[in-house]
């Protein structure tokens, strides 16, 4: 029966995952594991997020909102008066935006190396996925990311980048928009932890979508709520391709809650930018600027993987950059997460 899979799964991997704490724990005999592998925040959700939360659960009988108006209400009190929609992570975002404007066989591009689930995402939509690679250090051409985006329906760009952690200026994103006919997709994921703000760029430009998440400084990884910032005109359209009823109450409630303690947002982004800057100056390799909760770092003449097995053996996760399209085995991701967390990762990496 193998031959019913559609071949973009039968020869695939699909999405790399990073190591599990309790696979570590099991087989290293470790008390504690610290989890700098997958950008987390490391504190749990705000107060006032869970008890949203919890009074949700007495609700659970019946089915939430479709159109999550209650969160879409308290994104506008947030952010201002724009267009959002919502979906069950970002990458559920991705997922609705592609099943809303690509036919199979029409061209996506992305900017890498980046995120990975972009490519896989528009692969199994049916796409033809076209990979823009970033300069050496990184950083975008936004003439090159143009041509190649001539003729494609939908382009993913990543800002701050995952896993690079550098950010593309609101200018070089203008650009890019008036020189591409299609949508861009610009993934903000981490941009509450960076000095930079894209919204303003909504107001010029229709076919812009900007990616946001509660994962990241809003903690709230485990209960899934993306969202994003859409033109006028995708709104419904955007409504009729999506899953119904994708995100459930308790989620909802909890991103509610969570968006009404800016305090905690402040705290969250004020801890990861005093550790971002120790990791830059006392790690004992070659580093990259990071606007991101994470800091890329080149472990050569090491292979990424084997740097997080060595570190895996003292009790630390970090990601290796192996599995990210565009990207050498050279490289690890290491994620800011609590203080001995952090300190217990800057006395392994010592070890290298």
């Amino acid at each position: 029966m193998r031959r019913l899979i559609r071949a973009c799964f039968a020869g695939a991997s699909g999405y790399s995952y990073a190591k599990k704490a309790e696979d570590v724990l099991a087989s290293a005999g470790i008390d504690r594991v610290a989890r700098l592998a997958s950008n987390e925040n490391p504190r749990p959700p705000s107060p006032a997020a869970i008890e949203a939360a919890t009074a949700a659960l007495r609700a659970a009988n019946r089915y939430p909102d479709e159109r999550a108006s209650v969160l879409v209400e308290a994104l506008r009190r947030y952010h201002g008066d724009y267009r959002f929609v919502t979906g069950v992570g970002m990458d559920g975002v991705i997922e609705t935006v592609i099943r809303t404007v690509v036919e199979p066989g029409e061209t996506v591009v992305v900017s890498t190396p980046t995120f990975s689930f972009y490519g896989l995402a528009a692969a199994t939509h049916g796409a033809r996925v076209v990979n823009a690679p970033r300069r050496e250090d990184f950083s975008v051409d936004p003439a090159a990311f143009i041509r190649a985006s001539q003729g494609a329906k939908l382009a993913f760009l990543c800002s701050p980048n995952n896993p690079t952690g550098n950010s593309v200026p609101p200018e070089a994103v203008e650009e890019i928009l008036e020189g591409m006919e299609g949508l861009l997709f610009l993934d903000n994921a981490y941009v509450d932890f960076a000095d930079i703000d894209y919204r303003p760029l909504m107001r010029r430009h229709e076919n812009l979508v900007l990616g946001r998440t509660m994962s990241k400084i809003f903690a709230l990884a485990g209960l899934r709520v993306g969202y994003a910032f859409v033109p006028e005109w995708l709104e419904p359209f955007y409504h009729r391709a999506a899953t119904p009823f994708a995100l459930n109450s308790v989620s909802l409630a909890a991103a509610v809650g969570a968006l009404a303690d800016p305090d905690r947002v402040l705290e969250a982004r004020d801890h990861v930018r005093r550790w971002r800057q120790r990791f830059l100056e006392e790690i004992p390799f070659r580093t990259f600027p990071s606007d991101a909760n994470f800091v890329m770092i080149d472990v050569a003449p090491r292979t990424g993987d084997e740097a997080v097995e060595r570190l895996a053996a003292r009790g630390v996760l970090v990601r290796s950059c192996t599995s990210f399209p565009g990207l050498g085995n050279r490289y690890i991701r290491v994620s800011i997460g609590e203080d001995w967390e952090n300190e217990q990762f800057l006395e392994a990496i010592e070890t290298l």
